[in-house]
């Protein structure tokens, strides 16, 4: 990221400043302006129905419809340069309304006579799903077309007839698949959205964006999301966008969110199992979300709650797909009160009555952490984080500390005082 902080941020300062006084308490939350790393001086909208913007009326319907009032900051800054054609890379917050922003954009870009136009690509299943019923709503007025195109059960598998929908929302095997097959027809792609982008564009994924990339008109436009950028995803930017592309960026020690209260606890790993039952038989408000490194280690722990009478969900990559969207689907509603799961649900998935997320095991990556802690607080709501930290994973948890630039406090003994952050 350091070779993005020279880039301008935003030039007419005073009116910034006065634009942020105007907002409310929670979107001061969310992000602040000055937080951004801008590489083009671009103007930011009030409103979605901003003239300069130039939101179709039946797209508008279906913002509004959909609860959105005003944009948050990255939609306000971002959502114009997408609908202007142009290539970028949006990093924001997780929670602050990136997967909004970007399919207004292409929503913007729709002719809804003219077949597939559009490609969004999704790290999970999951993610995919939870992408695509934003769609619905927010095109809901419109005719515009789309189909989810991901693997994992017997209707999503087998696709044999053209794909004609205007927007396509898929996985990156899947999607590679139908091209292989010529099911796919991606003559006419405008733009394609490469969502939780570091994911997506790491190692093992490579092949298939390679593929896909193959595939669509050199002109289309890309636009790469993410809540984090590595470096090794950084260094591909100038491979797959165009020479003039936009980039919005935060600085690493930004990245954490203001709304979320975060806390670990120094214990052996044989005590973590007894540390989560402590746990909950004090937190009782909301509902939770337990990250675990390990499939083996996650199952485990969903049978030691389950004997002890916990409302628990368990979600992996070794479930079918029915199986996993059941889960998410009792989970959404609150059906169940715990949901394990390891980092295959640590991007993107939005559940806004999560308010507290617990680090099982510390994660593997830096950047995985701002993912995993990101499922509560969402939009500016309150939440808390807590860690359970072994003594060989303290490094970790000190590393995390330094590069985000975050206060990690160690969990009081008055619980009460915790749940106060609820």
């Amino acid at each position: 990221m350091s070779n993005f902080e020279e880039k301008s941020t935003f030039n007419n300062e005073k009116n910034l400043n006065q634009e942020n006084n105007n907002e409310s308490e929670d979107n001061k939350n969310i992000e602040n302006f000055e937080n951004y790393i801008i590489s083009h001086d671009l103007k930011y909208y009030d409103k979605f129905e901003d003239e300069d913007i130039n939101i179709k009326d039946n797209i508008l319907k279906g913002i509004f419809s959909y609860g959105f009032e005003r944009p948050s900051p990255i939609q306000r800054v971002a959502i114009k340069p997408l609908t202007d054609g142009n290539d970028m890379v949006i990093q924001s917050h997780s929670g602050t309304g990136k997967t909004a922003t970007f399919l207004i954009g292409i929503l913007s870009r729709i002719n809804e006579t003219d077949g597939t136009q559009s490609i969004v690509i999704c790290n999970t299943r999951e993610l995919a799903v939870q992408t695509s019923k934003v769609l619905k709503n927010l095109s809901c007025f419109t005719n515009i077309t789309y189909k989810l195109c991901i693997g994992g059960d017997m209707q999503n598998k087998y696709i044999s007839e053209e794909i004609n929908e205007n927007i396509i929302i898929g996985t990156p095997g899947r999607l590679c698949d139908l091209m292989n097959k010529n099911i796919l027809n991606t003559k006419k792609i405008k733009i394609l959205v490469i969502d939780e982008a570091d994911d997506v564009l790491s190692v093992g994924f490579r092949k298939q964006i390679k593929r896909i990339f193959q595939d669509i008109p050199t002109d289309a436009q890309v636009a790469l999301i993410s809540a984090t950028i590595p470096q090794d995803m950084a260094n591909l930017f100038d491979i797959l966008l165009k020479p003039d592309f936009i980039s919005i960026l935060i600085k690493d020690d930004q990245l954490t969110l203001d709304g979320i209260e975060q806390y670990y606890i120094h214990l052996d790993e044989q005590y973590k199992q007894s540390a989560i039952i402590d746990l909950y038989q004090f937190i009782s408000i909301g509902q939770g979300i337990i990250y675990c490194n390990k499939k083996n280690k996650a199952d485990e722990l969903k049978m030691v709650l389950t004997e002890k009478d916990f409302s628990v969900g368990l979600i992996h990559g070794d479930l079918l797909q029915r199986d996993r969207e059941s889960i998410m689907n009792e989970f959404r509603s609150g059906s169940t009160r715990i949901l394990i799961t390891t980092d295959m649900l640590a991007r993107g998935i939005d559940i806004q009555q999560v308010s507290l997320v617990i680090n099982y095991d510390m994660p593997k990556y830096p950047q995985t952490y701002i993912h995993r802690i990101g499922r509560s607080g969402r939009y500016g709501r309150k939440g808390v984080a807590i860690n359970f930290c072994t003594r060989k994973e303290k490094n970790i948890l000190n590393y995390i500390k330094r590069m985000y630039n975050t206060e990690i406090k160690p969990f009081p003994e008055d619980v009460n005082s915790v749940l106060k952050s609820f």
